[in-house]
């Protein structure tokens, strides 16, 4: 059975706010490369944009890699004498989950009808639904304010439903909805099961394995498109390959799988933090809707559509779920931390410290003047403590 003791930090947080930042220049710019905006009215298919953004997202991520040095961490195997990175069955069958995120997501945004606030609700909805779930089957305890997430959850998907001529839902926008939800059902229970750990270097093996498999997955599946598949979509795919390094395909496409390499990265590791599901995943789909919400009206001024007010409603639904899964319900805690760190004098924010002068033998002059001292770095340690009771 998994460990059940919850762990409080405000890390994940930065990793939240890396994943909000990255999260709004790609979703923008995935809605205004296929709608026109950027391109003085020329559409660009959604499958053609896709051959640069996932060839710079590859290079991207395996570059992090290697600034980070990380490739000494994960499963080795002996190649002619040469020790190489070898996923394990878990981490090969996440790899090609996280694979075909990124491309579902990067066509979510490409079809017509759909806005980026709705492709948001949709797939956030049914990954916040599919959460609790799986935390279910790995025996990982899930409380109150979980479930009624999960319920709002549904209430949301809904509400985006409720008013069908604002929108069109394609086939290919729910069958590429259905794929996009696949892919986490393959990811997630893989990482609950073998790198929720807690420990620094099992989230860097595991990462690394991933990636050993997302990343070439990610280029030859378009590949494989374009030179086997007959239709639309491998017509287009086939565009996006002869056009790699031409306008308007080269500066916006390799944006587009620059930025979500840099959110890829960011939402992994939240994904590994330790603790449960059903707190991960709220946090990166709160994010996500929120920039969502900032990219939809960058581009309504740039003369994009303006968001309708289902859509805002459903989006607020889904925040108002992760108010309730997430920060909302670790506000008596902290406060109480806070309290504690007060009362045993552990909590100092600002004091006062004598001026010493440059020689350090000197201890104390009465001309030396008092200095304001803070300590920004308290209420973090405070945070970063353990319970005494040893967590709910």
């Amino acid at each position: 059975m998994a460990d059940t003791k919850r762990q409080y930090s405000l890390g994940i947080w930065a990793l939240t706010l890396g994943y909000f930042i990255s999260y709004i220049p790609y979703s923008a710019l995935s809605k205004a490369i296929t709608s026109g905006l950027l391109t003085k009215g020329h559409l660009i298919a959604g499958p053609a944009v896709l051959p640069s953004a996932v060839i710079c997202t590859s290079i991207s991520v395996f570059l992090f890699i290697t600034l980070n040095r990380w490739w000494k961490y994960g499963r080795k195997f002996d190649l002619w004498g040469v020790m190489v990175p070898f996923p394990r069955r878990q981490t090969m069958i996440s790899g090609l989950g996280f694979a075909t995120i990124i491309i579902t997501t990067t066509l979510a945004y490409s079809f017509a009808g759909v806005s980026i606030i709705l492709a948001l609700v949709l797939m956030r909805a049914g990954v916040l639904i599919m959460s609790p779930l799986i935390d279910r089957v790995f025996q990982r305890r899930v409380r109150w304010f979980s479930w009624t997430g999960f319920a709002l959850s549904l209430i949301a998907l809904a509400v985006s439903f409720s008013s069908t001529r604002e929108y069109q839902l394609s086939i290919s926008a729910l069958l590429n909805l259905a794929a996009y939800l696949a892919g986490h059902a393959l990811r997630i229970p893989s990482m609950t099961r073998i790198a929720k750990t807690g420990e620094r270097g099992v989230a860097y093996a595991y990462f690394v394995e991933e990636q050993i498999v997302a990343m070439p997955a990610l280029v030859l599946v378009p590949a494989i498109i374009a030179l086997l598949g007959h239709g639309a979509i491998a017509s287009q795919v086939r565009v996006g390959f002869a056009n790699l390094f031409a306008w308007p395909f080269a500066p916006f496409g390799w944006a587009v799988g620059f930025f979500y390499a840099a959110l890829g990265i960011f939402l992994s590791f939240v994904y590994l933090d330790r603790r449960e599901n059903t707190f991960c995943m709220p946090l990166f789909a709160c994010s996500s809707l929120l920039s969502g919400i900032v990219a939809s009206y960058i581009l309504w001024w740039a003369h994009g559509p303006v968001p309708s007010k289902v859509q805002l409603s459903s989006a607020f639904m889904i925040m108002s779920a992760l108010l309730v899964m997430s920060p909302l319900h670790h506000l008596p805690l902290y406060m109480k931390q806070l309290k504690d760190a007060v009362a045993e004098r552990r909590l100092v924010l600002v004091d006062f410290a004598k001026a010493t002068a440059p020689n350090l033998g000197i201890v104390s002059q009465p001309s030396q003047s008092s200095l304001i001292t803070v300590n920004f770095r308290a209420v973090r340690q405070v945070f970063d403590r353990e319970p005494r009771s040893g967590g709910s």
